[in-house]
């Protein structure tokens, strides 16, 4: 293609952006990693065990990810449930890398909430299938105003939910089974990681189901709260 050549796109491209805590930038959200089965409590409340050997992880869309504090009550669902997370967000592209380089590449981080329509979840897990139609549809990853903190590895702080006040998940970072440089040095053997991609790094036990007109509120020290009502 030549130098002066412009490229025209069929339509406009759609570029998610995110609000930074204390800044005038957005955040372009890229690919939205999950990582399940984190937790040893959550693993077995879901009667499921940890994955010893590697860490599983499942994908959302980027038009999951939202900062709105109402957020429509999702369709084809009867078992909405809650999981509170870190997610991790990565300021920079890597590929094989080992752990130790991962701190470099971190962006900063923010409080998630995996929203899962449990019901779907069940009957695709019963037959073998996927479980995108239940974690990957709109507004489904909900998330704080970002807080930028670069090059920081986070494994310790308190990790919490409540719903209408009443507290229904209460852990820490430290009971994380993969850490977040484990996560990202997997992710990235398998795929070339990009700026802007993120990582859901997991929830503890105490998940239950929503309603019409819950209010959610999360949070997780040293990086922020969460708050929005399903309408």
């Amino acid at each position: 293609m030549a130098e002066d050549s412009k490229v025209h796109f069929a339509f406009k491209p759609i570029i998610r952006g995110m609000v930074i805590s204390e800044s005038a930038d957005l955040f372009p959200i890229g690919k939205v990693y999950c990582v399940g089965r984190n937790y040893s409590d959550h693993a077995k409340e879901m009667e499921s065990k940890l994955d010893q050997d590697q860490p599983f992880f499942f994908s959302k869309p980027a038009q999951a990810v939202t900062q709105s504090n109402s957020i429509p009550f999702p369709t084809q669902t009867e078992n909405l449930h809650h999981e509170v997370e870190l997610v991790v967000f990565l300021k920079s592209g890597c590929s094989d890398i080992s752990p130790s380089e991962a701190s470099q590449h971190i962006f900063g981080y923010a409080v998630g909430v995996d929203l899962t329509k449990r019901d779907l979840q069940t009957a695709a897990k019963k037959n073998g299938k996927p479980w995108d139609l239940s974690k990957g549809f709109d507004n489904s990853a909900p998330i704080s105003k970002i807080q930028k903190n670069e090059g920081v590895l986070l494994s310790k702080g308190v990790i919490s939910l409540k719903v209408n006040g009443q507290e229904k998940q209460s852990s820490n970072l430290l009971h994380m089974a993969w850490k977040v440089d484990e996560l990202i040095s997997w992710l990235s053997k398998f795929i070339t990681l990009k700026a802007g991609d993120i990582i859901f790094t997991g929830t503890p036990s105490g998940v239950s189901t929503l309603n019409l007109n819950d209010k959610i509120e999360a949070e997780i020290e040293n990086v922020g709260t969460l708050s929005f009502d399903l309408i």
